[in-house]
């Protein structure tokens, strides 16, 4: 007969699927504390170790002077009609002097003005073989000089204070006297490197202008002499230039030769100037905004690349990416640079060429005009010839007079030290380290620890799959939470309760039994005055009826309660199973027994599981006569069903261990076996195999009105609660609810704590007042 109800147990899913749920972030709170040793050893050893590395490191000394950089140029330029606004509008000009700074030849200065090559601090041995020759010698300075340089390099820093034309030059090095002389001489070199640069170009300018200035006053003289010896030859007096068309023509093209010639000076004047000039100058004035344009997009680049950079770390693919662009920008913008500048002398030589050819052209059209004279009065076209080189020779010479005079003011600006760049603040010698930090060494060491042991925590509730909590166990099965059982073995001396909170044992009177057991930890065996054993040391089977004022006793009543509550219809026949073996089924169908007996109900336990009885042993009865041989021989139900010491309370032990289990259990004498226990019977309560082990839980669940499914926590793993919970569902069983076994109480379980310290409590004062109720008696 089948006496299970046709609804579904509430909370139950018939799917098997495991309900959604959102982030519980007291959960996650719950697991950290239950973690928070581990956490609290992490960020203590991570502390520690940014100790250690602060006493390990060596100290580190930063000096930092500012730099006021004006975007203006002392260098006059040919054609340049306004010098001192040129980089006003060069988007590229703070970058480029960031990178001067930073550039190797002002440090191999640094390294020459400081006499670094004979500091100790920077002397390194001389290479064998290298002596003998002054090439030899002169080979080994450059290399140290160039390996000081590097060297020195690694200490600086400069940046730029934004919306301000400073800059703050940073140096740090293990000296503090060393960090503060670096960074003075870096300030101070690179000073000096503008006005050497401008010196020099104005010299080369200079140059070339008074070695024109000397050829025109050679060429002038020339042509006066021509012209006296002339005019003493032919005796002529006064030309007319109106008189003869050959001389109005030879004038004209005198004048354009004069004009050409002048053209010719100013494009190799030009084209000079740029062979001087670096590269970067050229090209920003050729390229029309172009080379700005590039560098103002690698300027770009890299501030979005120092902006990711506290947010990533350089291994990102995105930062390696963005890196890779950036070296992509720089390499275009050399290539750019290069190419205009390039572009830019061979526009000013291919002009100075075209120039030189028109002169030359104009010259040979000149002589040719001369010739042709000769039979016209050759003579006094020559005297006009010569009267008009020397006037447009001497216009030409008082350009480049004055061409020179602006040379000679860049000269004398040179002698004054005169420079757009100045020292706003010299590097004073630093008081103490920058680097290391304690404080931001334990800091981070505090943080990083924090961080990895939550990390660790977090990793070690992952990877444990285990059910823990009632909270877990409905979220992952579906099912109610009948009742949570703790774990007794987590007490110590005899005492039994929650978490933290030790609770005394009582006895069935309501006395504490505070001794522990015998040394040699076997547990002593008494009774009560009503005749029940009390062990000093008991066991969770049958502690409902031993000490029945114990926290755990009332969570087998809420499991009692629960049950009776569970359903609309009366629940009369009870299977008690598990996933697998060790999840406290046992015990549980016989302290559920025990409450439905202390009811004042006629119960009956069955010892359903045939291959590992042990429900014989705990009531202490027989085993030789039970359901085994009800369902194989003659044998009355009657005769296998005995009375236990537990008022209420009769036990069907299983018998002799027989070969073939299941087909007994699924026999038409098992069905026989339960309609005649019913009717005897006010409530059964049937114990069997784990579910995934066999399929005998499966065949007397479906003979009976619900399943209890036992799960022990800390132990049943996520995966085999689904798969017992499906091969229920699958079978078409009602599962009633689970059971949560051999609970440990943590930090994060603190609802159940304040669960059962009222019943503490309210047990305590019960005890005592039966204990004061016991002395008045005895007066």
């Amino acid at each position: 007969m089948n006496h299970r109800p046709d609804l579904q147990a509430p909370g139950t899913d018939p799917f098997g699927q495991e309900p959604d749920s959102a982030l519980d972030v007291k959960e996650y709170l719950h697991k950290l504390r239950r973690h928070w040793r581990l956490i609290a050893l992490v960020a203590l050893v991570c502390t520690v170790a940014g100790v250690v590395m602060y006493f390990i490191t060596p100290k580190l000394y930063t000096a930092r002077a500012v730099l006021q950089i004006e975007r203006r140029s002392l260098t006059p330029l040919l054609g340049s009609e306004n010098p001192w606004l040129e980089n006003w509008f060069n988007l590229e000009f703070y970058p480029t002097q960031e990178r001067l700074l930073q550039s190797r030849g002002l440090a191999e200065r640094v390294v020459r003005d400081l006499d670094l090559v004979n500091n100790p601090s920077f002397e390194s041995p001389r290479p064998e073989g290298w002596e003998g020759t002054e090439d030899a010698s002169a080979a080994l300075d450059e290399a140290a000089l160039a390996r000081i340089a590097n060297r020195i390099r690694g200490g600086l820093s400069v940046r730029r204070i934004r919306e301000t034309q400073l800059v703050e030059l940073t140096y740090t090095s293990r000296s503090p006297e060393m960090s503060a002389k670096l960074a003075n001489g870096f300030a101070e070199a690179f000073i000096d490197q503008g006005i050497d640069s401008r010196f020099e170009n104005a010299g080369k300018a200079s140059t070339f202008i008074a070695e024109q200035i000397e050829t025109l006053k050679r060429e002038i003289s020339e042509r006066e002499l021509q012209l006296q010896d002339l005019s003493r030859r032919t005796d002529i007096v006064d030309l007319d230039p109106q008189a003869n068309t050959t001389i109005q023509r030879l004038r004209t093209l005198d004048q354009d030769y004069s004009n050409a010639k002048n053209d010719r000076i100013e494009m190799e004047a030009r084209y000079r100037e740029l062979l001087a000039l670096p590269a970067e100058s050229v090209a920003d004035s050729f390229s029309g905004g172009e080379v700005s344009q590039q560098r103002s997009n690698l300027a770009s680049l890299r501030q979005d690349y120092n902006s990711r950079l506290n947010v990533f770390k350089p291994e990102w693919p995105e930062m390696v990416e963005l890196k890779s662009r950036i070296e992509t920008a720089e390499e275009n913008l050399r290539q750019m640079v290069e190419e205009n500048a390039a572009l830019a002398r061979e526009t000013a030589r291919a002009a100075y060429q075209a120039a030189l050819r028109k002169e030359q052209t104009l010259d040979r059209d000149l002589n040719a005009l001369k010739s042709q004279t000769v039979d016209q009065k050759s003579s006094r076209l020559e005297i006009a010839n010569l009267e008009d080189e020397v006037r447009t020779r001497r216009e030409l010479l008082n350009e480049l007079l004055r061409r020179q005079s602006e040379t000679d003011v860049a000269s004398r600006l040179q002698n004054s030290r005169a420079s757009n760049v100045r020292i706003v603040d010299t590097a004073l010698v630093p008081g103490g380290a920058s680097h290391p930090s304690l404080r931001r060494n334990v800091g981070m060491g505090l943080l990083a620890g924090l961080l990895l042991g939550i990390g660790l925590a977090l990793l070690l509730e992952y990877l444990d799959r285990t059910l823990k909590s009632s909270e877990e166990l409905e979220r992952i099965l579906g099912l109610p939470t009948l009742a949570v059982i703790p774990d007794i073995s987590h007490n110590e001396r005899g005492y039994y309760g929650y978490g933290n909170r030790l609770l005394p044992s009582y006895g069935a009177e309501g006395q504490r039994s505070g001794k522990s057991s015998s040394k040699s930890g076997k547990s002593k065996s008494r009774r009560s005055k009503e005749g029940r054993p009390e062990e000093a040391d008991a066991k969770i089977e049958l502690l409902p009826y031993t000490k029945p004022r114990l926290a755990i006793a009332e969570a087998y009543r809420s499991l009692r309660t629960a049950l009776l509550l569970s359903s609309a219809q009366q629940l009369r026949a009870v299977t008690i199973t598990s996933a697998e073996a060790g999840e406290g089924k046992t015990a549980t169908a016989a302290n559920l027994a025990v409450v439905m007996a202390q009811l004042g109900r006629n119960v009956l336990i069955v010892d359903g599981d045939l291959r590992k009885p042990r429900q014989h042993q705990l009531f202490r009865t027989s085993n030789r006569s039970g359901l085994v041989n009800h369902l194989v021989g003659d044998t009355e139900a009657k005769d296998v069903i005995f009375r236990t010491e537990i008022p209420h309370l009769y036990i069907c032990p299983s018998g002799p261990t027989p070969p073939n289990p299941s087909e007994l259990l699924s026999s038409k004498k098992m069905t026989s076996f339960l309609d005649y226990a019913l009717e005897r019977f006010d409530f059964v309560v049937i114990d069997t195999p784990p579910t995934l082990a066999v399929t005998d839980s499966t065949l007397l669940g479906a003979l009976t009105d619900g399943v209890v499914l036992c799960c022990r926590a800390g132990k049943l793993q996520r995966e085999e609660a689904r798969a017992c919970r499906d091969r229920l569902h699958f079978a078409e069983i009602r599962i009633l609810g689970a059971v949560l076994n051999r609970f440990r109480p943590t930090a994060g379980s603190s609802s159940y704590a304040r669960k059962y310290r009222y019943y503490e409590s309210y047990m305590d004062a019960e005890a005592d007042s039966a204990k004061d109720s016991r002395a008045d008696s005895a007066a």
